[in-house]
């Protein structure tokens, strides 16, 4: 029995494995430098690996090198599909070819007289002061216009010329085009139009057919039709992927992770929900680890290579319908993530008057000037700089062979030259730690900036809250984070460094159907939502089509104000009241105010049916030193914090027993992360292994 969670991040991939094969334990406890092997109960391991995503010399995919590297299987065998029970994945290869806009090429068929309608969009200004408005680059290729139109009642005001649609499909196609959006007035409710147009086109030969009333069943032509072009621009991209690693894994049961935080098999797997598949990993793992902890109120914090990934949880998931993403906006239920383009692999750099942090990532190849492949300096680096980073205790997977520790040298020599080029330019008298100290403080305020946009922003004390830090890099900066924030507990979970590809295996099954209502709310109307919950429930129970044991059904409504555009989820009630008093409560906490005498509209509805998975148990461990024997530091090095260099204790996460506790500043590592205790604050050791750092006064 092998059960493989990966995570393909933008700079490393993550995998954690469930097995139970002896054989496989034997051979990898030989490598205890690579592979974090953890014992179960009931005669079972946790294996945690992490492999650059990108290292075209060693092999083509990581997660497949990955589930190699554990099994042993060399890179010209076939891997054995049956000793695999599950595979369940979450990939960045959507968000990255939309970043880089990668995707297919795609034409656009839209309602004749709507040709510019996405280009112009809604019209809103994010700047409102820039002289030069510089639009988004659109992901379609073409736009044709087809000659038909319902009105809003539903009457056909003009039918489809079959013959004349034909051609033009034709003419298209021989351009070499295979993806396809349809998207026309109205469809979301009256749907036949897309439909004949869709068999138009599968029997032209277009591989990739995105039809708006199936991928947002939802009003509103131009959101819709965004949606809807992501869709056919991203799916082809992603299919490609998932059956290369399908056809390496022929039989085994593969799941892919969607941006909604609910797991889907790998054939139903689209472009629209992959576009925050990691991430959402990510969040599934924070939320699950800090509830079996005893937090509730969490702010998760993923600070991978090249991103750093923000959310807010009090009890539930919180989903946007609205988003957008690399300048595409997109109208499916989506977690409500904050990303900023500040992570370990940020580049730092000196624009002749401030220190700039970022956007720009060193990636994975080249990397952080540190990794030996002649890459700029990081934020990583940074924290090499300050003593936050030691070679010796970080894998020493650099250089040509994949066999050297980080390159210190180059770091101090870099910020060396770069403080000369600062002390010029400024006339300020600076050390080279204090050029890195004040590039981390500038990557500490943008984080912490992110987080107050997802709490403080919206209503939320931040200071209740726990901050749960993961990703790679999440622990070196944690408590700088909490203390910006007024934070003042932390907690780092033991596969923390790995915290996305574990939240593989902590997701459940989940399929959301919606579909617009825009009816004023009355209690007239609760039978016919009732009527459509129970369609959108079917629909959904259909996708998951399993041996439906154990299954959660949630139903949502999304309200708004007459006149108004801004929705607020509450849970669907029969009683209108109740829902009316949980949609006031929530506008009083994020706008400030509510307004009695305005009636409510219902927008649309969902339901979400969940079905349970069986997740990994984490052990419970003993202490077997006595209560004054404290723990034993394994060196003492020196670390730049708070202004000055201290003489700093370095202790192995695995030496830590429960009831120890330790002081900062402190260092305690691990083969998957570094964890900095700050001065002032103090890390302790719970029974279930979960490191808690408090902050002192």
């Amino acid at each position: 029995m092998l059960k493989v969670f990966a995570d393909r991040g933008g700079t490393f991939t993550d995998i954690v494995a469930v097995t139970n094969n002896q054989a496989i334990i034997d051979r990898l406890s030989k490598h205890p430098e690579r592979f974090l092997i953890v014992p179960l109960p009931n005669q079972q391991w946790i294996i945690v690996y992490k492999l650059l995503s990108e290292n075209p010399e060693q092999y083509q995919d990581a997660a497949i090198q990955g589930i190699r590297d554990i099994m042993g299987i060399a890179s010209n065998e076939p891997i054995p599909n049956e000793a695999i029970e599950v595979i369940k994945m979450g990939t960045t290869v959507a968000t990255n070819a939309l970043l880089e806009r990668k995707g297919d090429r795609v034409v656009l068929f839209i309602t004749k007289g709507f040709k510019d309608a996405l280009r112009i969009g809604y019209q809103n200004r994010p700047n409102i002061f820039a002289r030069q408005i510089i639009l988004p680059t659109m992901l379609y290729e073409q736009v044709i216009e087809i000659d038909e139109r319902y009105d809003a009642k539903g009457n056909e005001l003009i039918s489809i010329n079959i013959e004349q649609v034909k051609r033009n499909l034709q003419a298209v196609y021989h351009t070499g085009i295979q993806s396809c959006a349809i998207v026309f007035m109205h469809s979301d409710r009256y749907p036949k139009h897309e439909q004949q147009i869709a068999q138009l086109a599968q029997e032209i030969g277009f591989t990739q057919i995105s039809v708006s009333h199936q991928v947002s069943p939802l009003m509103k032509l131009v959101s819709r039709g965004d949606t809807t072009v992501v869709d056919a621009y991203l799916t082809p991209i992603l299919r490609r992927y998932v059956n290369q690693v399908a056809s390496q894994l022929p039989g085994v049961k593969l799941m892919f992770m969607k941006s909604d935080g609910g797991l889907v098999a790998a054939e139903q797997f689209q472009g629209k929900d992959s576009i925050l598949s990691g991430p959402a990993g990510g969040i599934v793992g924070a939320v699950q680890t800090s509830k079996r902890a005893g937090f509730e109120l969490v702010i998760t914090f993923d600070m991978g290579g090249t991103s750093t990934d923000v959310a807010h949880f009090k009890g539930e998931y919180e989903r946007q319908l609205d988003s957008e993403i690399a300048g595409a906006r997109m109208r499916v239920p989506v977690l409500a993530i904050n990303t900023i383009a500040a992570g370990g692999g940020s580049v730092l750099f000196f624009d002749g008057s401030s220190y700039r942090v970022g956007p720009k990532s060193a990636a994975s190849n080249p990397g952080p000037a540190c990794y030996r492949r002649g890459g700029p300096l990081t934020v990583t680096d940074a924290n090499v700089m300050l003593g936050k980073i030691h070679p010796q205790y970080f894998p020493s997977v650099f250089g040509i062979d994949g066999n050297l520790p980080l390159d210190q040298d180059i770091v101090i020599q870099k910020f060396t030259q770069l403080t000369q080029e600062i002390q010029a330019a400024t006339l300020n008298d600076c050390t080279p730690e204090q050029v890195a100290a004040g590039f981390i403080a500038i990557a500490v305020e943008n984080m912490a900036n992110a987080i107050k946009k997802i709490s403080l922003q919206r209503g939320y004390d931040v200071t209740r809250y726990v901050l749960c830090s993961f990703g790679g890099a999440g622990g070196q900066v944690a408590c700088l984070i909490a203390d910006t924030l007024g934070m003042k507990k932390i907690f780092l979970h033991p596969y923390a460094g790995v915290l996305s590809a574990y939240g593989m295996g902590l997701a459940d099954v989940r399929a959301i159907r919606e579909r617009g209502v825009e009816q004023p709310l009355n209690q007239v109307l609760i039978p016919q939502l009732q009527q459509l919950m129970a369609y959108l429930e079917n629909q959904a129970i259909s996708e998951i089509d399993e041996a439906l044991s154990q299954v959660e059904i949630i139903r949502k409504a999304n309200l708004k104000y007459e006149g108004t555009n801004s929705t607020l989820t509450v849970n669907f009630a029969d009683d209108v009241v109740v829902m009316r008093q949980e949609f006031e409560t929530k506008h009083q906490s994020r706008y400030g105010f509510i307004q009695l005498e305005k009636n409510l509209i219902i927008e649309s509805a969902s339901v979400e049916v969940i079905q349970k998975m069986d997740t990994p148990e984490e052990p419970l461990i003993n202490r077997t030193r006595s209560l004054e024997q404290a723990p034993k530091p394994v060196d003492i090095v020196r670390m730049f914090t708070a202004d000055r260099w201290h003489d700093t204790p370095v202790y192995r996460r695995e030496d830590l027993q429960p009831e120890d506790s330790i002081d900062g500043p402190a260092i305690v590592v691990e083969k998957i992360s570094t964890i900095v205790v700050e001065p002032n604050w103090q890390a302790r050791l719970t029974t279930k292994n979960h490191l808690i750092l408090d902050r002192k006064y």
